[in-house]
């Protein structure tokens, strides 16, 4: 009997705010959500930003005035808009109007005589370059003199100098939100201090403590699978490590280290959870985080594992990877989006339109994590379960002429998902109530090859009018946790039952194919809440994946048709303590304590204490020993 892999709790942060509780969610359907979830909201966001604190059991303003939530929310909610989804890069990142650089100029444009001056012999370089013609004016100061020579290669200078970034709109963490000084973060780069808030924001919000997990289960019945597409490329890692020697400057002990794709993993491990069981990092470009999520649903499904953490951290937003992918005409520039409004600026908030009008995608800056258990303990536990994983599907796309063009593998990997989940629930409820959370880059060609993807499938399973949501139209394109923000978006149509509309569109392109789509711009209300989502992403380079993502209410039934009504009326008992405690947490990060878990060399093991005999090994501090007594699978193929 399969083990089913619920979601017992989710965390993160993106350009909407903190995932756990449905926060970022609720950012991106703010206006179709009650009065006091709208306040909950915005109070959230203004803590966060650094507005409002939390001060002897009352939120002040920066002046010291006592505020309530409802003065908090009417007073910061502008600002609180404003300052989150897709917006104008802030200076926290880098100056979009000067960005160093250097110009490089050749000796004989600047001087046909060539170049004389002097300096200390402390500076000149070693070895010298053979152009130099040196000279000793005392004993501290040489002459240098740089004559261009026919039979020479013409000496070059760089002048230190600036330019303007052709791309100045991305999804960013909430304006005054720094990631860095919620722990003792020591050089980390900027995409593995969020891994680090972002893991501690699921542990903390799901309301069992860590600590009872690790007593309950052997170390190798626990995983972390986590990731970043790009790797850390800021100066605190592989940019540093990249630019030291051409900035004059020395490499640190730390950039290269830093700068691993796996890095996020590894935090987790060693500073999260001082987890010593199974890991791992799949890099799948933008359908990295559900390369990862299979691989935790596999897990739980076989047995291996017990409980998985399933993540994906990027920080991207850097003057060199926005020119890379902007020198592959992928980005919306300010010049694009300007002529495709025909406007004299652009408009930074509008830059991410699927399916619409578009001239490219926007980058985002995210890191999402989600908890998995096996059904039995999650009941055990009393856990809250949130849905559940259902089936994710890869699959690649052959032989193709540009690495970076969209393929047929996303075909094969949106008909199973909606196969698989149709053979568990029916036509009907996949007609009726299901949707689509779409890769939606907001490139042209992705609105084309996308659209004519879901709407084929829609066709071929009897699907009249599939609703499509793209989250990316809010916080842009956060490449490998891309698949999370749409998972963290899924979660909370489950609970309020609004599907975002794409906001960002003025209308549905033309171009696209929608005969069996509902795209709206508008919130679309559900008369029932959806049983089943598809979460669809294509990664350059043929990264194809889709998974289906079951409700919470749709993962209870099953559960109790599984385990009987007895088992989930206890179940129910325990989960009331689990909420309280999880709910605390919640109120705790409202105030601005966001009890973020950093271990930094606490409870190591002692490596003398563990105890080791040919049939299990005891580890101090895990509760349970590893069976190292299993049978081989092999066995019948060598003679006993």
């Amino acid at each position: 009997m399969s083990k089913l892999p619920v979601i017992v709790s989710f965390g993160g942060y993106s350009a909407a705010g903190r995932s756990s509780f449905h926060q970022a969610y609720q950012r991106t359907v703010i206006e179709a959500l009650p009065e006091s979830e709208q306040q909950e909201t915005i109070l959230g966001l203004a803590v966060m930003m650094g507005q409002v604190s939390y001060v002897d059991g009352s939120y002040h303003d920066n002046t010291g005035e006592v505020l309530s939530v409802a003065e908090v929310a009417h007073r910061y909610r502008q600002e609180a808009l404003d300052g989150t989804l897709v917006r104008k890069i802030g200076a926290e990142h880098f100056d979009v109007d000067a960005i160093p650089t250097h110009q490089k100029l050749s000796l004989s444009q600047v001087s046909g005589h060539g170049v004389t001056f002097e300096l200390s012999k402390r500076q000149l370089p070693k070895p010298v370059p053979v152009e130099w013609e040196v000279t000793e004016v005392n004993n501290n100061t040489v002459s240098v003199v740089i004559q261009t020579q026919p039979d020479r290669p013409d000496p070059n200078i760089l002048l230190e100098t600036s330019y303007r970034s052709a791309v100045q709109a991305a999804g960013q963490l909430p304006d005054g939100f720094d990631p860095a000084s919620l722990y003792p973060s020591r050089f980390h780069p900027r995409g593995l201090q969020m891994s680090v808030i972002g893991a501690s924001d699921a542990v903390n919000a799901m309301g069992v403590s860590w600590e009872t997990i690790v007593d309950r289960l052997s170390p190798d019945q626990i995983a972390v699978y986590s990731t970043s597409a790009m790797s850390q490329l800021d100066q605190n890692s592989n940019a540093g490590l990249l630019q030291s020697r051409l900035k004059g400057e020395r490499v640190s002990t730390k950039q290269l280290a830093f700068g691993f794709s796996s890095m996020p993993t590894d935090f987790i491990n060693a500073y999260v959870l001082g987890s010593m069981g199974a890991t791992g990092s799949v890099a799948g470009a933008c359908a990295s985080f559900l390369y990862n999520l299979q691989m935790g649903m596999e897990d739980i499904r076989s047995g291996r594992r017990r409980v998985v953490m399933v993540g994906s951290s990027e920080a991207p937003i850097t003057p060199e990877v926005i020119d890379g992918y902007s020198t592959m005409s992928a980005l919306a520039t300010d010049e694009k989006l300007r002529r495709l409004d025909g406007a004299e600026s652009p408009d930074y908030r509008r830059a991410s339109r699927p399916f619409g009008d578009n001239c490219g995608f926007t980058l985002a800056e995210s890191t999402q994590q989600v908890i998995l258990m096996d059904d039995e303990l999650a009941l055990e536990l009393g856990a809250t379960i949130h849905g559940s994983v259902l089936d994710v599907f890869t699959n690649a796309d052959g032989y193709k002429k540009s690495i970076s063009s969209p393929g047929p593998g996303n075909y094969l990997t949106l008909a199973k998902a909606v196969a698989s989940a149709t053979s568990l629930l029916g036509e009907k409820a996949i007609a009726e109530r299901s949707f689509v959370q779409a890769h939606g880059s907001s490139t042209p060609q992705n609105r084309v090859t996308e659209s004519t993807i879901l709407n084929r499938v829609a066709g071929a399973f009897g699907i009249k009018k599939w609703p499509v949501a793209a989250v990316k139209s809010y916080v842009g394109h956060s490449l490998a946790p891309a698949s999370g923000d749409q998972l963290i978006s899924t979660l909370g149509v489950f609970v309020h039952g609004v599907i975002p509309g794409i906001k960002t569109l003025d209308k549905v392109a033309e171009d696209v194919a929608q005969e069996y789509l509902a795209i709206s711009k508008d919130d679309r209300h559900c008369g029932e809440i959806p049983e089943v989502a598809f979460l669809n992403s294509k990664g350059f380079g043929g990264n194809n994946a889709t998974a289906s993502i079951l409700s919470p209410q749709r993962t209870l039934g099953m559960l109790e048709k599984r385990y009987g009504k007895e088992a989930m009326e206890r179940y129910k008992e325990k989960n009331a303590g689990v909420k309280s405690a999880s709910n605390e947490y919640h109120l705790s990060a409202l105030q601005g304590n966001y009890r973020v878990r950093y271990g930094f060399g606490e409870d190591m093991v002692d490596e003398n204490e563990i105890e080791l005999t040919n049939k299990s090994i005891s580890v101090p501090g895990c509760g349970q020993s590893i069976d190292l007594s299993n049978e081989n699978l092999y066995k019948d193929m060598v003679d006993s």
